[in-house]
């Protein structure tokens, strides 16, 4: 049995559950093995049933003496049984469960585990995991626990969809990890297992959905997280040589009495960040060597003046600049801003989108420029705007597609505010500039958490201040219902709804993904015009609208949303000379939730919420993962700094001694599977 058997080949398993399983992203023995526990309930303490205190989880194992099922007055099912051991006996419930009859029966030995209740002056097990015991261990003594991996120790908890429980994962893991283990030889070299004294990836495998101690669980999130940041870093710094050694960039030439006009000419005066960001492009662009710099800037920190100064230098030179956007609302914006800086010297700009093509010296487009656009010269600079939403693929054709001649310099940026040990992680082959500082005069927006019980007072609020001439977003995350998601309010739903909340002078409008372009443009202008007072909204809007009398971004469904996303959303706001507010509504009753909420409304530094989220809630979506090119980083703690630099070490060390892994065929052979680059051979 390979690693990429089907799951739908093992038994037990079949077309249905196959199909279910998609939706956790396994579709193969090797996915299945890979889809790691996310916590674990400690039900390792093993009690006799006299020693039980209430209040407390723990885990019994004794024999059933009698179960049977009642039924309620509203006919549902209650399941009761009586399990013992040699020091007493204990009550235990289940709730609409009348089959467990049918799998237990009088006179089984039994493991359970849960939380221990004291009704009256009995012992009770509501609702606890079960496991029959089939090995045919004593039960008289403690320390004679049978092999369970439901009950009676550390039970791994597993990302779960419909259909597929923890449970069933975990049955499944038990019974066909130890298959797929006997066909696999470890892929990492030794060497560098020793040198990091790492486990083998046996005893990672097992440990990780089957621990004996939390020490274990440690042991193996080492190893499994080392893999996952070694392969990324080593595919980086791997495509970043082939890119130094196989492409030759336009050299150009800066002259910096008039770098030093272009930013007198602006304006506004630019921060120190800036300054130095443009230092570090424009070095770039003088070497044969294509610049691949990653600009990563805040919300409103100036990235796109850069992106300007550095097409100003390209055109200088002769040569045509591409500037790449995800969405439409964005690569218009990009033209305005573009034309009002470069115009002055007599640069035009133009725009390639699906609905509207025209050819500049500098030209602003989606991903129509990837499809349909032909270049009439060389084309010098390529700048990829929130570069995490395009696929590694699609921005490798962008700067390639000149690859007969000369490569363009690429600078990608992102106001995704992506902390550096991630960055180092994911971009490795990119250098990192960072604007950290903001322009002066930008606000800082009062951000609330407020309770559904405040919304009418919300409300009243946005009216109060459409009356004194400022407008609002309302942002609602999805524009159909969702009957998985039933909290998330969809923005076709609410924007009827909020109708009735204020009064008919307040004209409302509505913005989302799948109107047509003409349809997004129309709703746009009239919003910037002031003829919509209210924008309802999907996220759309987290990129490229800027509307300097818009004072309130409401967000509903908050915690559906990253600290990071929040802040982009946020940052739509507070662009004039008005006092900003955004308002936070969640539906969520849990407190980190509520916590990772809260923390919008201390701190308004976009790195600082990134780190935050980060530390909370893992990589995950939160940083476009998915597009980034390394889907596979499921396990790795991306704030170990100390194992992010011990992984690039050595993957920088294995990329010096044997580039393309000609001595390393398991490694070879992993990272081309999990990876979305194929390793060449010279």
């Amino acid at each position: 049995m390979g690693p990429k058997t089907p799951i739908s080949h093992l038994p037990g398993i079949g077309q249905y559950y196959s199909y279910k399983l998609k939706h956790l992203e396994i579709e193969t023995i090797e996915d299945l093995v890979y889809h790691f526990p996310f916590r674990y309930d400690d039900f390792s303490q093993l009690s006799q049933i006299q020693n039980l205190i209430p209040g407390e989880k723990t885990s019994i194992q004794g024999t059933v003496w009698q179960i049977r099922n009642i039924r309620t007055r509203n006919g549902k099912f209650i399941t009761t049984a009586t399990v013992a051991d040699q020091t007493g006996t204990v009550e235990v419930i289940w709730f609409n469960q009348p089959y467990l009859t049918k799998n237990i029966e009088a006179g089984t030995p039994i493991s359970l585990s849960g939380k221990v209740e004291l009704d009256g002056h009995k012992f009770k097990l509501i609702s606890p995991q079960y496991e029959i015991i089939r090995n045919g261990s004593q039960l008289s003594a403690v320390s004679s626990q049978p092999e369970t991996i439901h009950t009676g120790r550390l039970v791994p908890i597993y990302p779960e969809t419909e259909g597929i429980t923890s449970k069933w994962l975990r049955a499944k893991i038990a019974r066909y990890l130890p298959e797929y283990l006997k066909g696999q030889n470890d892929f990492m070299p030794q060497e560098i297992l020793q040198r990091q004294k790492l486990t083998d990836i046996e005893t990672a495998l097992t440990k990780i959905h089957f621990p004996e101690n939390i020490d274990e669980v440690k042991l193996a999130r080492t190893r499994l997280g080392f893999d996952e940041l070694f392969t990324a870093q080593f595919i980086a710094a791997h495509r970043k040589k082939q890119w130094q050694s196989k492409s030759v960039a336009p050299q150009m030439k800066v002259e910096k009495e008039k770098v030093q006009g272009f930013i007198k000419s602006l304006p506004f005066k630019l921060t120190g960040a800036q300054i130095r960001s443009l230092d570090e492009i424009l070095k770039d662009m003088q070497g044969k060597i294509p610049a691949n710099r990653l600009l990563e800037g805040d919300v409103g920190s100036g990235k796109t003046v850069v992106a300007a100064a550095a097409a100003y230098i390209s055109h200088l030179n002769g040569y045509e600049v591409l500037v790449a956007a995800p969405t439409e609302i964005l690569a218009f914006q990009h033209e305005k801003t573009l034309t009002l800086l470069l115009s002055p010297y007599n640069i035009k700009v133009g725009i390639w989108t699906g609905s509207k093509k025209a050819k500049g010296e500098v030209t602003c487009g989606t991903h129509a420029l990837l499809s349909t656009f032909k270049r009439e010269k060389q084309i010098g600079l390529v700048v990829v705007d929130e570069q995490h939403r395009f696929g590694v693929a699609q921005r490798a054709k962008l700067f390639l597609q000149d690859s007969k001649k000369l490569t363009p310099h690429l600078l990608t940026m992102t106001a995704t505010p992506i902390p550096r040990t991630l960055a180092l992680t994911l971009y490795g082959d990119l250098d990192l500039s960072v604007l950290d500082e903001m322009p002066l005069g930008r606000q800082k927006i009062s951000t609330f958490v407020v309770p559904n019980k405040k919304r009418l007072d919300a409300y009243k609020f946005i009216e109060k201040q459409i009356k004194e001439g400022q407008q609002a977003f309302i942002l609602t995350p999805f524009v159909e219902p969702s009957e998985t998601m039933q909290t998330v309010k969809a923005a076709t739903v609410e924007f009827e709804k909020l109708k009735s909340h204020f009064s008919k002078n307040v004209k409302l409008g509505l913005l989302h993904g799948r109107l047509k372009s003409r349809e997004k443009e129309t709703v746009i202008n009239d919003f910037k015009s002031g003829k919509i007072h209210i924008l309802v909204t999907t996220p759309v809007v987290e990129v490229g609208i800027d509307v300097p009398n818009a004072t309130v971004m409401m967000v509903e469904s908050a915690d559906r949303f990253g600290l990071a996303q929040l802040h982009q959303l946020r940052g739509r706001v507070g662009r004039g000379e008005h006092k900003s507010y955004c308002l936070l509504f969640t539906d969520s009753q849990s407190q980190m939730s509520q916590k990772r909420l809260k923390s919008m409304e201390k701190v308004h530094v976009g790195f600082e919420l990134a780190q935050i989220d980060l530390r909370m809630r893992g990589p995950g979506e939160i940083f476009g993962l998915n597009q980034s090119g390394f889907t596979n980083l499921k396990i790795a703690d991306l704030s170990d700094e100390v194992l992010i630099s011990c992984a690039q070490t050595e993957a920088k060390r294995l990329l010096e001694k044997d580039p393309n892994l000609k001595k390393y065929a398991l490694l070879k052979e992993k990272i081309n599977t999990q990876q979305l680059e194929y390793i060449q051979p010279n």
